[in-house]
């Protein structure tokens, strides 16, 4: 058995990865080929399945359905056209260009009101290249519950349904969705096969072909800056200033079009208050904090605190024992967080059958520059910033007869949509029920 293979195995009995690494770049070394598998799992789709945006997509929530293919870039465009032009919702791009000139571009759905402050929900997809099958779940889920909520019926994710009544309740969060958040990233990884994780901005490359990209989820602002603000022992897991390693974090915070785009979604739904990206494969649903362990008893000890510059992201140490490190966060924050997340993670594992685990992000590895992280340090860094609550999901289990784990089989992919559509579905009515934040003023 490929050593890539038991690194993602003891992920699942002992999580530590973080958006599963393999076991090379866990440790900072290039990926090692799986030449004796030939699979790419479940192919690409070819040709555009929604017809330039006339069709909508519809997933397995609505109906019964077999997936025998994983979207393509330009069907995940088309389908996005498909959904506006048939349920007429709005759209939006972002002012953002990527290096090779495709542009972000999102939807709105649902909400008490047309104005950006209806929006209290955002769910992103497509960060990281190789992860199949994220971008189909965002859209098919969108596409399911449009027409459920038309059709005035419920929706069905294998062992877990939902009533007419709560898809109308979903819908009333005011949903803001990108199905795809590295273009250019998922383009190349769908025609070469080659497992691509990062973007393909060659800004930093240093002549071969792995320093080519940045990760994205490692570029946003928050403790972006790893190699002052960790622990010495602990920066190694934490992220890379190497252009050749899966996890460099670029130039500077928001060195990125695609990272600057998925800031932009947010400053401009500013009352978002609920946020989770979309990610495979470790079964799991990562909370905030994602630099260290989770404390609730000292405010002064946090992210913005130079003074514990030099122990952030020792997971084994006491937080007040001494100059020991924990992340705060409030009391009641907590609660909610993890109220959620448990949620999430029971629907989830309900939908197929499979056990999500439901865990603080740092129970993996420390890591500074992610999403979630940074969507709910807004509110600590500006005061004037809404109070986001922000989730990983790592949908999916891993296929180590593939070339890369990455790509499911058909019957993985198939357990993988209906395990992200039950948790999108939760997500929207736990948020519902834990509060949306103050009344929607339009």
């Amino acid at each position: 058995m490929h050593l890539a293979s038991l690194y993602c195995i003891a992920v699942l009995l002992f999580p530590f990865s973080r958006a599963c690494l393999t076991l090379e770049e866990r440790e900072g070394l290039p990926r090692r080929v799986h030449r004796r598998q030939t699979s790419n799992g479940v192919p690409i789709a070819t040709g555009d399945r929604y017809s330039s945006g006339t069709i909508a997509p519809r997933g397995v929530g609505t109906q019964s359905t077999t997936l025998t293919t994983i979207l393509n870039v330009n069907e995940i465009a088309s389908g996005l056209k498909g959904l506006a032009t048939v349920y007429g919702i709005s759209t939006f791009t972002a002012p953002y260009t990527t290096y090779n000139g495709a542009s972000i571009t999102g939807g709105q759905v649902g909400g008490n009101g047309t104005c950006n402050n209806a929006y209290r929900v955002y769910l992103n997809a497509g960060i990281h290249a190789r992860e199949r099958g994220g971008s189909d779940g965002l859209l098919f889920f969108i596409g399911d519950l449009l027409y459920a909520n038309k059709n005035n019926v419920g929706l069905k994710y294998g062992s877990k349904s939902y009533t007419s009544a709560q898809v109308k309740t979903a819908l009333s969060t005011g949903i803001v969705f990108v199905p795809l958040s590295n273009p250019d990233g998922v383009a190349y990884d769908q025609s070469s096969n080659s497992c691509w994780r990062k973007n393909r901005n060659p800004k930093s490359s240093t002549g071969s072909a792995a320093s080519i990209g940045v990760d994205l989820n490692r570029n946003f602002d928050f403790l972006w800056d790893f190699t002052k603000l960790f622990a010495s022992s602990a920066r190694s897991s934490v992220a890379s200033t190497s252009p050749s390693s899966e996890t460099y974090h670029g130039t500077s915070a928001f060195s990125e079009p695609e990272t600057q785009s998925i800031k932009w979604v947010m400053d401009t739904f500013s009352k978002v208050r609920w946020f989770i990206d979309l990610h495979s494969f470790t079964g799991d649903v990562l909370y905030s904090w994602g630099s260290d362990t989770n404390q609730l008893k000292y405010p002064t000890m946090n992210f913005l605190n130079s003074s514990y510059n030099s122990v952030r992201g020792i997971l084994t140490d006491t937080p007040g024992s001494g100059s020991a490190y924990g992340e705060y966060l409030p009391t009641a924050e907590n609660s909610d967080n993890i109220a959620a997340a448990k949620r999430i993670g029971s629907a989830m594992s309900t939908a197929a059958g499979r056990t999500y685990a439901v865990i603080p992000a740092a129970d993996l590895y420390p890591t500074s520059g992610a999403s979630d992280d940074y969507s709910y340090s807004r509110h600590f860094a500006d005061s004037s910033k809404n109070l986001v609550h922000g989730y990983t999901v790592e949908f999916g289990f891993g296929n180590t007869a593939a070339s890369c784990e990455f790509y499911p089989t058909q019957a993985q992919h198939n357990m993988n949509i209906q395990e992200i559509g039950a948790g999108f579905m939760e997500m929207l009515l736990a948020a519902a029920d834990l509060g949306l934040g103050d009344a929607t003023r339009c």
